[in-house]
């Protein structure tokens, strides 16, 4: 398994296939679109400065595919606080080609995959994060560290932003989100990334996107999106 950063791609790598450059491509033209302006400002940066690393797993129905993006996601751990203020790690799911696909077959397998990674982790669940999605202080731990998940399907078709040909995660540090916060432009950053976000989506923006440690913020509850304003009662992630 590797990890790639953009000029690793847009140059020929032996070690690529077909779907994986199409992926790429379809990213690269998603976010830096100049008529259509992808919400996230910082991702938007973070592209445009090489700040990425990019992950390829094959089908995400597989057994194997959990076990992949463990992989990934603890090199990932070791290295990213050497790429950049704005790093993520984008991850691409090769495409599934049954047609019967919904949202909720897409959240039921990113918690599945979420679950099974969890249970591939060397180290211990960080002591002073909670690991009961219900708590507001949760979030997704991996290799001791603690990320932010979005998470974006080929069958959302009216929010927009969480649309993509292939299944794809992007895992973001929350010391990135420190960082940002603690910029002198943090909050006008935010408001235009809201105004944005209502441009680019053609349904309101979700209810639960809201501020880490809030009182009513659930982390769980926005790393997958539904493709309406409804989300899951009870978050499926259980630590082991």
């Amino acid at each position: 398994m590797y990890l790639f950063k953009n000029d690793d791609i847009r140059n020929e790598n032996p070690y690529l296939v077909d779907w994986q450059y199409n992926a790429y491509q379809c990213f690269s033209e998603k976010i830096t679109n100049k008529q259509l302006k992808f919400p996230c400002i910082p991702a938007t940066q973070g592209f445009t400065l090489g700040h990425f690393k990019y992950g390829f797993i094959g089908n995400p129905i597989d057994e194997f595919a959990p076990t992949e993006l463990a992989k990934l996601l603890k090199e990932y751990a070791l290295c990213y606080q050497e790429l950049g203020n704005y790093t993520s790690l984008v991850i691409f799911f090769e495409q599934i080609k049954e047609d019967t696909n919904t949202v909720y077959n897409y959240e039921n397998l990113f918690w599945k995959i979420l679950n099974e990674v969890s249970q591939l982790d060397q180290l211990e669940w960080p002591s002073d994060i909670p690991d009961d999605p219900s708590d507001r202080l949760w979030e997704y731990c991996f290799h001791g560290e603690r990320f932010f998940i979005y998470s974006a399907t080929p069958k959302h078709e009216k929010r927009l932003s969480r649309s993509f040909p292939y299944f794809m995660l992007a895992i973001t540090p929350r010391k990135v989100f420190e960082e940002f916060q603690q910029s002198n432009s943090a909050k006008q950053i935010k408001n235009k990334i809201r105004e944005r976000l209502i441009q680019y989506d053609n349904v309101p923006p979700h209810p639960e996107l809201k501020q880490y440690g809030e009182k009513d913020n659930y982390e769980s509850k926005q790393y997958f999106l539904r493709d309406d304003q409804s989300t899951l009662t009870q978050c499926p992630f259980h630590k082991s």
